[in-house]
């Protein structure tokens, strides 16, 4: 027997009606049903008629309770954790769709797992990153739409075409607030510059770097700070937290370089495996902004609990310009 349904649309419980317009249809899965939720309201419609349910073994079984022939579909399905169960929901759908005789899939992936596995570090590992861009195209989906992607050439990965929106405009907003026109925007490693740069920009502030070691999976280390931070305030930006072992690190390197005891620190995608807020609570970081790309999962005593800046705005119009035709090139 089947579990019960993780995700049911089906129902009319909403007083907005089902979405259908010019042979369109948005689709929902279970990865972040707060965020699907906004994203309704932003657009003023219904996502369409669907469900996720499982069987007692974990596999996945989805159903699309509308038609969806000839129409343009969009996916809104993350692979935030559990990884796995959630890209293959994704995967589902997409292949419900593709045999339903959609005209079109596209995957609308806030948070993108698997994007750090873009590169081999060994002789007989494998570059999962691409492993998923191939299973997404066979499933069937024709175009996906991420958000700060953790590496930015995963789109090489792909033969259909990919777009990585930002979040840098809507975190910056939220920021103003809690940053001194004297503070250093912080990349907290080599890999963030590019990212640390557009908040400068958006912020007018200077930008600095902590040169990162990773000496394990959970462990890393700075050897050094390029830019100055002496006696300044510091914002450390990141497109992903999991464990906070970098964010806890880039802290006492910064201490250490003489930068004021105010650090704030913004990413986009809240991963936070377990232990991970506290960890940063205790490298006295007083202020934490994220976004909701991700359902926040966070200790009952976890101080700073972190503000959460939602971009279901952002999706909503890039919903609106896929449907209409338009660009996503300033949404990215």
């Amino acid at each position: 027997m089947r579990s019960a349904a993780v995700v049911d649309r089906s129902r009319d419980d909403m007083s907005v009606l089902p979405f259908s317009s010019e042979g369109a249809a948005l689709l929902a899965g279970s990865a972040n049903p707060p965020l699907a939720a906004a994203v309704e309201r932003e657009l003023g419609i219904r996502f369409g008629a669907c469900a996720v349910e499982r069987f007692p073994d974990g596999e996945v079984s989805v159903r699309l309770d509308q038609g969806v022939r000839g129409q343009e579909v969009v996916l809104v399905q993350g692979t935030s954790p559990p990884v796995n169960d959630h890209l293959v929901e994704l995967l589902a759908f997409a292949d419900a769709c593709r045999r339903a005789a959609a005209a079109r899939v596209v995957a609308l992936v806030p948070y993108f797992g698997y994007a750090r596995s873009d590169r081999r570090d060994g002789r007989r590992t494998p570059i999962t990153a691409s492993l998923v861009a191939h299973l997404m195209e066979t499933a069937g989906i024709d175009q996906l739409v991420t958000l700060d992607v953790h590496t930015p050439a995963l789109e090489g990965f792909f033969s259909i075409p990919v777009d990585n929106l930002t979040a840098v405009p809507i975190l910056a907003g939220a920021l103003r607030a809690h940053v001194s026109p004297g503070a250093v925007v912080v990349a907290p490693d080599l890999g963030a510059v590019r990212l640390a740069n557009r908040y400068a920009v958006h912020l007018d502030l200077p930008a600095a770097v902590c040169h990162k070691q990773r000496t394990s999976a959970t462990e890393v280390s700075v050897t050094r700070i390029t830019g100055d931070v002496a006696g300044r305030p510091c914002l450390i930006v990141d497109d992903m937290i999991a464990t906070g072992s970098t964010i806890v690190e880039s802290v006492r390197a910064l201490r250490e370089a003489g930068a004021s005891l105010n650090i704030v620190v913004a990413a986009t995608h809240a991963v936070f495996v377990p232990g991970a807020l506290d960890r940063i609570a205790g490298a006295g970081v007083r202020t934490l902004i994220v976004t909701d790309s991700i359902p926040l999962r966070t200790e009952a005593s976890a101080t700073p609990r972190p503000e959460i800046v939602s971009i279901a705005p952002l999706l909503a119009t890039a919903v609106r310009r896929l449907l209409g035709g338009g660009s996503l090139r300033e949404l990215a």
